[in-house]
């Protein structure tokens, strides 16, 4: 790329990254609310400014090509910024009100903090808190969530970062399909029976592939990406599945398989950007996701069935 002023034009940097996020140019256009072709006429002028070709356009749409990659980094950086100014100078980020993005992994979003985030809504009527449990990673450069609740621990990036917690996965079943099929006595009798797990080829993270060092020679009897999903064919009686204890633990019809042998310790991290980490409302939200999680250990390393609620926690 060549050295000009136009690479630093926050309105065309704005639309370079709308382009790179959305699907296409009309998708673009729209979230932007400006018309397609005007997208297209401002990104070849700002290709023409910059002295690289940005994308590749054909029938599919538009691909970034590697001059594109490299500005990416440098425009996030500049719409944190750009974004943290807007918050500081309008003195939202001083207030407990607004908007807080929340991702989370599936399971734990929605069967953990779920139930919680409705105390802290009623604790902080100003902020709106939109969860996102979805089976895969959130993005926080690309601004998907303001908050991260994620099972690795970011290994660059701008980011503050701290482990929320530890918890346990272990082996389940229904006591209707241990009573029908062969006895599992030792972790080797599992190559002889169902398993129920990730899709492998969709798997968003090495840390999921629990089923590869447990019992890698069994039949993977029903594949699913949505560890919920999993659940619920575990409580129908299809199979053996590998759950988290916070989950598998909300049915009385799934009993541990192997207790004490086939236990799995993962970790979630509390991820946020440097730069939106002490805007009030993202402040209060945080602080309180680590004080209702530190009393649910034993919850989440499945030594109680019964989980603490934040009405006993004092108010972030």
């Amino acid at each position: 790329m060549k050295s000009t002023n136009a690479m630093l034009d926050w309105d065309n940097l704005r639309v370079f990254l709308e382009l790179t996020r959305s699907q296409g140019l009309v998708e673009a256009a729209k979230k932007l609310g400006i018309d397609h072709s005007t997208v297209s006429r401002r990104m070849r002028r700002f290709e023409e400014q910059v002295g690289s070709q940005l994308f590749e356009r054909n029938n599919q749409g538009y691909t970034l090509t590697a001059e594109g990659h490299r500005l990416i980094e440098y425009a996030e950086r500049v719409e944190s910024t750009v974004y943290a100014a807007a918050e500081e100078l309008s003195g939202h980020n001083r207030l407990l009100s607004g908007q807080v993005r929340l991702g989370a992994t599936e399971g734990f979003g929605t069967f953990v903090l779920a139930p919680h985030l409705a105390h802290f809504c009623a604790r902080h009527p100003h902020i709106t808190v939109d969860l996102l449990p979805v089976p895969r990673f959130v993005n926080l450069s690309k601004r998907e969530a303001d908050i991260g609740v994620t099972i690795e621990r970011p290994q660059s990036g701008n980011y503050v970062v701290t482990k929320l917690t530890d918890y346990l996965l272990k082996l389940y079943a229904t006591p209707s399909y241990l009573a029908n099929h062969a006895p599992i006595n030792t972790v080797q009798d599992l190559s002889s029976h169902a398993f129920i797990g990730y899709v492998d080829d969709l798997v968003f993270s090495e840390e999921l592939r629990y089923k590869d060092n447990v019992a890698p020679a069994a039949f993977r009897a029903f594949r699913s990406t949505s560890v919920i999903a999993q659940y619920t064919a575990a409580r129908s009686g299809q199979g053996l599945a590998i759950l988290p204890c916070f989950l598998a633990q909300q049915s009385e019809d799934l009993v541990p398989v192997l207790d004490g042998q086939v236990d799995i310790q993962r970790a979630f991290w509390l991820v946020a950007a440097t730069e939106t980490r002490n805007v009030a409302r993202v402040a209060a939200l945080w602080s309180y996701l680590r004080q209702v999680i530190e009393p649910n250990r034993a919850f989440l390393m499945g030594e109680s069935r019964q989980m603490i609620y934040s009405d006993t926690i004092i108010p972030a």
